[in-house]
Order: C-alpha cells, then sequence, then structure tokens
C-alpha cells in the first residue's frame, strides 16, 4: 500500500459516512409523507351503508306512494259521482215540489187519477234517493242538532225561549252528504232567545 493510499482511504471512509448520514432524514420524510393505502374493507362498509340508506329511502318513498294511491283511487270511488248526484238532488227537489202542490183537497177527494199520478211521483223520488244512498249519498237529518256551518245554512231565526240558542228547528231544504264530505248544506231555521249554548260549541247561526 502506498502512501497516498494511506492518506486518502479514511478520508473517504469518513466523506461516505457524512453523506448517509446527510440523506438518511430526507429520505426518512418522504416516507412518512407517502399516504397510506385505505383500507378495503373500511371501504366496503362505507359503501354498503351508503347502499343501505338509499334502499331504506327508496322504500319510504315508495310506501308513501302505495298509500297515496290506495287514498286516491278509494277517494275516487266515493266521490266520481258527486257531481251526476248533486244534479240528481235537483230533479229529486222538483219531485217533491210536485207533491208539495198537490192541493190538500185534491188529496183526500177520491179523484183515482190524481192519486195515482201522486204515488207514482213519490214512488220515483224514493226510487231515486234509494239509489243515490247506494253510492254513498246520505240524506242529513239536523231537526234538534246544534247548527254547524260545516253542514247546515241558516236562512232565519225563530225566537223560541224554549229552546237551546242556535238549534236546527226547521229545514227548508234537505241537505246531503256523500262518504265524509258535504255534498249540499242543508237550509235551516235556527232558534233564537233560548238559553246560550255551552262554551265550546258552534257559535251564532250565520244567516
Amino acid at each position: 500500500m502506498t502512501d497516498e493510499s494511506k492518506k486518502h482511504g479514511p478520508d473517504e471512509a469518513v466523506e461516505s459516512t457524512i453523506a448517509a448520514d446527510t440523506f438518511a432524514p430526507e429520505e426518512a420524510t418522504a416516507e412518512a409523507a407517502a399516504p397510506a393505502e385505505p383500507d378495503p374493507v373500511d371501504a366496503l362498509r362505507a359503501e354498503n351503508a351508503e347502499l343501505r340508506d338509499k334502499y331504506l329511502r327508496l322504500a319510504a318513498e315508495m310506501d308513501n306512494l302505495r298509500r297515496r294511491t290506495e287514498r286516491d283511487v278509494k277517494d275516487a270511488k266515493s266521490y266520481s259521482v258527486a257531481g251526476f248526484a248533486r244534479d240528481m238532488l235537483a230533479v229529486s227537489d222538483n219531485l217533491r215540489r210536485a207533491l208539495d202542490a198537490i192541493p190538500a183537497e185534491a188529496q183526500a177527494a177520491e179523484d183515482t187519477g190524481l192519486k195515482a199520478l201522486a204515488e207514482g211521483v213519490e214512488m220515483t223520488e224514493r226510487s231515486m234517493l234509494a239509489a243515490l244512498e247506494r253510492h254513498g249519498v246520505r240524506k242529513l237529518d239536523p231537526i234538534g242538532e246544534k247548527f254547524d256551518p260545516n253542514f247546515h245554512q241558516a236562512m232565519f231565526e225563530v225566537p223560541n225561549p224554549d229552546v237551546a240558542n242556535n238549534t236546527v228547528v226547521q229545514v227548508v231544504q234537505d241537505g246531503y252528504v256523500i262518504g265524509e264530505r258535504v255534498l249540499r248544506p242543508a237550509m235551516v231555521g235556527v232558534s233564537k232567545g233560548g238559553p246560550k249554548a255551552p262554551a265550546g260549541e258552534a257559535s251564532t247561526a250565520q244567516a
């Protein structure tokens, strides 16, 4: 070994060690900065939770749609004849007016032809109302009930201190409902001057 080799050999070893120590922290930092790969199990769990949430929302929407459809179909069946029934009530009213127009003397007389005509008109009226009832049309019977603006239309007041104030005492025109809806309110006369109605009941009649 020459003197030059002895002189430079140890120095080169020291420089190599210094270089290694200098670049090692940078490599460690680069490794630490590298993003960790996501856990595939966690990714599958998150995707499963998202899909389950979407399924539950869709199931709820479909259930609401089914209920709305059932309600619409039921309403269509119940109220589809409302317009026709209202027109038939006008015909029934005319039949009743025809019967009421027959003088009492004529009804009491032994006029076979007139009696047969009156019976025929009355039978037609009953048949029509029975047909309407089969389709859910029901006649109101408000006499003695508390006046309710949802079902009654007050036409006049009847002074009567013996009857509770705002009670239906007379019906001018019959009212009808179809299902739970008012087809035609009853035109009524209500009492006035009697005891006041208890708190919470219907307010004064609307003339």
